[in-house]
C-alpha cells in the first residue's frame, strides 16, 4: 500500500477491531478487509499457474500489511480470517518470517484455518517444510533459522507425525553442508516419526561423510 494515510487508517481500524473483539463500529474495517480478500481470492482462482499465483500474492500482500500490523501489535485474540490467508500467501510469496509471525500469534490465540481440515500448526509445518524442500531441489539458498523457528513455533502443538517429519527432513536437507551432525539428528528424527519419509539414503550418506571427516 503506497498511500500513507490509508495505511494509517487501516492500521488504526485493525487495532480497534482487535481490542474490541471485532464487534460494533470496529467491525466495519474487518468487513472491508474481507471484501478485499474475497476479491483477491477470486482473482487467484482464475489463474492456473502456481508461479503466476505467487507473483500476484507478492503484488497484493502490501494491501494487507497495515491491517496485519495493527492486529498483531494490539495482540488481537479474535479469529481473523484475513490474517490467516495473509499467513499462507506470505509463505507462497517467500516472506517466511512474516508468515511465522502471524502463525505464532494465531497459535497463541487458538485460531483455525478458514478452509480445509489441517490445523494451523500442521499448515505452518508443512508449508515451510515444502518451501525449503523446493529451494533445496532448485539448488537455491534457504535460511535454516526460519525452519528452526517454525519447529519451535509448532513444538507443543499436535499434528500428524508425518507432518512434523517433513519439517525435520527439510531442516536436515538444508543443514547438510553447513552442519552435518545437526542435519543427521534431524533426519534421524524424521525417520523415527515416519519411516516412509524417504531419508534413509540421506542418513547413510551423511554418516559416511561424518566418518570420513573424522
Amino acid at each position: 500500500m503506497t498511500n500513507p494515510f490509508r495505511a494509517h487508517t487501516r492500521f488504526m481500524q485493525a487495532q480497534e477491531a482487535a481490542r474490541s473483539g471485532g464487534t460494533g463500529r470496529s467491525a466495519k474495517g474487518y468487513d472491508l478487509m474481507l471484501l478485499q480478500l474475497n476479491e483477491d481470492r477470486r482473482r487467484l482462482k482464475g489463474i492456473q499457474s502456481n508461479v503466476r499465483k505467487a507473483e500476484i500474492k507478492v503484488e497484493v500482500l502490501p494491501k494487507y500489511a497495515a491491517w496485519a500490523e495493527g492486529v498483531l501489535s494490539a495482540d488481537g485474540a479474535q479469529q481473523d480470517d484475513v490474517l490467516m490467508y495473509v499467513m499462507l500467501w506470505r509463505v507462497d510469496a517467500g516472506d517466511y518470517g512474516g508468515a511465522l509471525r502471524i502463525g505464532r500469534h494465531a497459535l497463541k490465540h487458538g485460531w483455525v484455518m478458514p478452509l480445509g481440515h489441517r490445523t494451523t500448526a500442521t499448515v505452518l509445518a508443512e508449508e515451510i517444510a515444502d518451501a525449503a524442500k523446493a529451494a533445496v531441489l532448485a539448488q537455491a539458498p534457504f535460511d535454516p533459522a526460519l525452519l528452526l523457528e517454525a519447529l519451535e513455533v509448532v513444538d507443543t502443538h499436535d499434528m500428524p507425525d508425518q507432518s512434523r517429519a517433513r519439517l525435520h527432513k527439510s531442516i536436515g536437507w538444508v543443514l547438510t553442508e553447513s552442519s552435518p551432525a545437526s542435519a543427521l539428528n534431524h533426519l534421524k528424527h524424521a525417520l523415527q516419526l515416519d519411516e516412509k519419509c524417504g531419508v534413509k539414503k540421506d542418513i547413510e550418506q551423511l554418516e559416511r561423510k561424518i566418518r570420513n571427516a573424522s
